[in-house]
């Protein structure tokens, strides 16, 4: 009896993603087989079952299937937006002046403070949904807005609702050492021990957090706060990031690395012993290109470092308010390759597998490979470097997310 399947993608250029780069394991005249939601084969058209049989056969006439996108590092969700402030950075303020004079991350929590979680929800989905257009099957996104338990709570409660109202996997960060609230008067140290006693455990416990984040940087928290912070995560068996060295170094990636950090994310002044302390401990490098740009940054994350020492590199939008306003995954990777100079498959993988790796579900998802979530990205492209070559061009042709 042949063996059957749900639904069979054949005539079709795969890049699988799978293995090492620079090969994206492109296979020519490919196939996906998939099975209640997860990929049962994907590879070569003659490798497969000639009597399988598929409740749908889907003839791709030739286009290109890639994993479905992921952006690993997101703050959709938030009250607002921060125009004023890009009107002020045009005049010459920078991003260090504006939020030393009350602007800044704390502008956004006013904003999101005042907003109900269905508020919330509403302002975050024409974000992700212009996300989905691209390709996206699986995104985070991180708290940080709220700074206090309550709103902290409804950010990520909003980011889970969005999860439930669109086809499309959502990964949460608790990210409440994002910056110092109005109320601290300063007190680093007192709101941190807030963050670690009553925020973190909240969350934790509600089950609303898969991860957790911090700013390490002058204007945020020291490397001593961030090691509170990441020692109380684990205490609750959580995985750690940290958004380190963007705008100094402070040893942000050596320390992402001391905690086994999943990612250490922006590194644009990140040296070489940062660099390998993350090679030794297996911690991802995600790249944000659209920070960079945003605010005018002139030091470019050590690229050449980070591939010397293989260390893997991801690529994400930091879509938020203040410095990335981008909703656009693929302009990123345009922008990792004409800023940063990474290649084809560095963008194309650090999409995909990398940034899946980031978020430690590469067990799921981030490659065409038996076993995953069947996500996929169908795009009506000749080759693959088309993905990072456009700009404000969406060549995708169908997206599918767990099969569907």
């Amino acid at each position: 009896m042949a063996e059957r399947f749900d639904r069979i993608w054949h005539n079709a250029r795969l890049a699988t993603v799978r293995g090492d780069l620079p090969d994206l394991g492109v296979i020519e005249r490919g196939l996906v087989a998939m099975r209640d939601g997860r990929i049962v084969f994907a590879g070569a058209q003659t490798d497969f079952l000639g009597s399988a049989d598929a409740v749908e056969r889907v003839d791709c006439e030739g286009r290109w299937i890639t994993p479905g996108l992921i952006d690993c590092h997101t703050h959709l969700v938030y009250g607002g937006n921060r125009a004023h402030e890009f009107e002020l950075r045009l005049q010459g303020a920078s991003y260090e002046e504006i939020a030393r004079a009350g602007g800044g991350i704390v502008s956004t929590v006013a904003a999101t403070r005042s907003a109900s979680e269905a508020e919330l929800v509403a302002s975050a989905l024409p974000r992700l949904d212009a996300l989905i257009a691209e390709g996206v099957t699986t995104l985070e996104i991180k708290s940080g807005y709220g700074l206090n338990t309550a709103t902290e709570m409804r950010q990520l409660s909003a980011a889970r609702t969005l999860g439930r109202n669109r086809p499309v996997t959502i990964r949460t960060t608790f990210l409440g050492a994002h910056a110092l609230p109005p109320e601290a008067q300063g007190d680093k140290d007192r709101y941190i021990g807030l963050v670690c006693e009553e925020m973190l455990p909240a969350v934790a416990k509600a089950g609303l957090t898969d991860a957790v984040d911090g700013f390490m940087e002058s204007i945020a928290f020291s490397g001593e706060q961030m090691a509170r912070v990441f020692c109380a995560a684990k205490t609750l068996g959580l995985p750690v990031k940290l958004h380190a060295d963007q705008l100094s170094n402070l040893g942000g990636a050596a320390l992402a690395a001391q905690f086994s950090a999943l990612s250490a994310d922006h590194l644009e002044h990140t040296d070489a012993a940062g660099v390998a302390a993350m090679a030794r401990a297996g911690t991802v490098a995600v790249l944000l290109p659209g920070a960079f740009y945003f605010i005018r940054e002139t030091n470019k994350p050590p690229v050449e470092l980070l591939r010397e020492h293989r260390v893997n590199i991801a690529l994400a939008t930091d879509c938020n308010p203040g410095s990335s306003p981008l909703t656009s995954l693929l302009l990123a990777m345009n922008m990792g390759a004409t800023l940063f100079r990474m290649t084809v498959a560095e963008c194309l993988a650090g999409t995909t597998r990398e940034a899946a790796r980031a978020l430690g579900i590469l067990g799921e998802a981030g490659t065409l490979e038996a076993g995953k979530w069947c996500d996929l990205a169908i795009w009506d492209i000749e080759r693959s470097a088309e993905l990072v070559y456009r700009i404000g061009f969406n060549p995708l042709h169908r997206r599918v997310w767990r099969g569907q």
